[in-house]
């Protein structure tokens, strides 16, 4: 049987899915790992830990699934976004990666935009406005701050291309992951020869890119065998882990659109056209659909606002659910049903660390608003449920009313997902159908499908998609609630202005 191999290099594990030819997930198996915080604000991790992690999970998988690795036709890869990976000549890296959620970069940011004149000649370039996370203001931090390694960089490469590497020997990028380093010419999908000339950074240590599903090197014979694989199995493009995970959901057309709700929230539409906010609150990347695009707004804390009650006010639910042998979250999620929609006038504020999406506010700060004598606590539980997705709320409203990208459906995974209140509530908030899928895998998932199409088993993404991908729940919003929402919402968004400089000065306390 023709299998593929899907690797997803993440920051906190590496996780390969094992997929037959028809879509249907074989086996998972993940490998963990850490990452070094040398400063507050600091993340970075050796890219040795990725390598290990691949080889261990890949071979976990095939002896899950008692596959022979010879069946294997392809593999693809993804990974976590935006890492700093600068290796010698020899491929051996020079440093740790800088990792995406290293802060150390702030004065490099302003540098970028400065030197492009302002935000907008940025967003002009390259789609995007300067943030820490991006791969630029890391290489330049390097510059700055460790100039002998600067000057021995022969190769640059993100976390999955490093992985790439050690399986093929081959320097290569792709679009949509390589639309994160501020460094590509998104409308022309190669390197942007202004940025380069600008910050005088030599072409030769940037990879070629290629698009998502094309074939970039095969197994190497050193290599096979450690990995229980077969010398000369394709290797393609795959994705950074939002556009790979969008291919996952099936979102690789107008008028599709996913909101994950994890502990962060993601906002993922994708576009036919070349699409840029012209204030950057949402990024515009390449898609991994040949010559198409997506944009996509990140809030840092979505179901991680949940999470957060859980561990820090929820000790009676945890203990009930430990009794009953369920989830806790089932307990939260049933208290916060038995409060009034709305809330009776209580928000919550999801910012528990700063805000991206739509604000940019590294200093915004969570809480609730509107507490009176009758406020119980399921109404705070259920408050924060309604702030999170009020949050992903900003950035559906900034793709659809504002960019005015055709949104038809929403697809919902991740914790939010797995709750019928939540779905429901999640369509009344955003006004739109949504929709649940047949897979759960995310990115791994997304790049086994290309390595399919890149292989031949699909001419397109979109086949691949429609023959692997099905709905398997359909959640349309109840136009009593929807007005309701639509009205407190209005007033959510009126919060954060009204807050903002106060939110500065308790940063400075």
């Amino acid at each position: 049987m023709t299998c593929y191999l899907g690797i997803d290099v993440g920051t906190s594990g590496t996780k390969t899915l094992l997929m037959d030819p028809d879509g249907k997930v074989l086996a998972t198996a993940n490998s963990e790992y850490d990452f070094e915080t040398p400063r507050p604000g600091w993340t970075q991790q050796d890219p040795e830990l990725w390598w290990r992690a691949t080889v261990q999970s890949v071979r976990a998988v095939l002896k899950k699934a008692q596959v022979d690795g010879k069946q294997v036709d392809g593999i693809g890869l993804s990974g976590q976004m935006h890492g700093l990976v600068i290796t010698d000549g020899a491929g051996t890296p020079l440093r740790p990666c800088l990792l995406w959620n290293d802060q150390r970069t702030a004065a490099q940011a302003v540098e970028i935009e400065g030197t492009c004149g302002g935000k907008k000649g940025l967003i002009r370039l390259v789609g995007n406005a300067a943030m820490t996370s991006f791969t630029l203001t890391k290489l330049l931090w390097v510059r700055d701050n460790e100039p002998r390694i600067y000057t021995r960089i022969k190769h640059l490469l993100l976390p999955k291309d490093y992985v790439r590497l050690r399986l093929t020997g081959e320097y290569v990028g792709e679009v949509s992951d390589m639309s994160g380093t501020l460094m590509l010419d998104q409308r022309k999908r190669t390197w942007s020869r202004k940025i380069l000339t600008l910050f005088s950074i030599d072409k030769d240590i940037l990879p070629p890119v290629v698009e998502s599903h094309e074939v970039t090197g095969t197994v190497r014979k050193e290599v096979a065998a450690k990995l229980g694989l077969a010398e000369g199995t394709p290797v393609v493009g795959g994705g950074g882990d939002q556009p790979a995970g969008a291919v996952g959901n099936g979102v690789v057309r107008d008028g599709l659109t996913s909101a994950t709700m994890g502990t962060s929230g993601v906002v993922y539409a994708h576009s036919k056209k070349y699409v840029v906010d012209p204030s950057s609150r949402v990024n515009t990347f390449c898609s991994s659909v040949d010559g198409e695009y997506c944009m996509f707004g990140c809030i840092l804390s979505a179901g991680g606002s949940f999470q957060w009650f859980r561990n820090v006010l929820g000790g009676a639910e945890v203990a009930a659910a430990r009794r009953k042998k369920i989830d806790p979250y089932e307990l939260l999620t049933a208290e916060a049903a038995a409060a009034p929609p709305g809330c009776e006038g209580v928000f919550f504020l999801p910012y528990l660390t700063g805000e991206r999406t739509p604000h940019a506010d590294p200093v915004a700060k969570g809480g609730w608003i509107g507490l009176h004598a009758g406020t119980d606590r399921n109404t705070l539980i259920r408050a924060v449920m309604e702030g999170a997705t009020f949050a992903m709320n900003d950035a559906v409203s900034i793709l659809r009313d504002e960019r005015k990208l055709p949104i038809k459906e929403i697809r919902l995974s991740g914790g939010g997902a797995r709750s019928e209140f939540w779905r429901q509530l999640q369509a009344d908030i955003y006004g739109t159908t949504c929709t649940t899928i047949n897979a759960e895998e995310g990115p791994a998932y997304g790049v086994a499908l290309l390595a399919a199409v890149g292989t031949g088993r699909f001419k397109t993404i979109g086949e691949a998609c429609k023959r692997a991908i099905s709905i398997t729940r359909r959640i349309r919003p109840k136009a009593r609630m929807k007005r309701l929402y639509a009205k407190h919402y209005a007033q959510y968004r009126r919060l954060y202005p009204a807050l903002k400089p106060e939110f500065a000065e308790i940063a400075k306390l």
